[in-house]
């Protein structure tokens, strides 16, 4: 993993937790997908606490030197994606993680302890 990146993924992870996200999991997708090098997902109760959550991500990324080059989703707060180009940040609210399920859809994906 390249140093930038695992403190891009630390750094987001703890942005994530001090806003009491659930079940936060890193996927290494490099192998498999050109899009990113790794996802990173994660989901809250309510759209307040998804969107608490997205921002406290995005501030402490940018924050930290990471600009951020695209965010979707916000305004409906149900799946706020996060793109900082070699890791993208997808933000659930708890009933359209389980709808969508991304994580079996990446399933080939390595899971990476964080």
């Amino acid at each position: 993993m390249v140093l930038d990146s695992k403190l891009a993924i630390s750094i987001a992870c703890n942005a994530a937790e001090n806003k009491q996200a659930i079940d936060i999991k890193v996927l290494d997708i490099k192998d498999i997908s050109p899009i990113a090098d790794y996802f990173i997902i994660c989901s809250g109760n309510s759209s307040t606490q998804v969107k608490a959550i997205a921002d406290e991500i995005e501030d402490k990324l940018t924050e930290s030197g990471f600009p951020i080059s695209h965010r979707e989703g916000y305004d409906t707060a149900r799946w706020i994606l996060l793109d900082f180009g070699d890791i993208i940040i997808h933000v659930f609210h708890n009933e359209d993680r389980e709808f969508y399920d991304i994580e079996r859809l990446w399933a080939d994906a390595e899971v990476v302890n964080f």
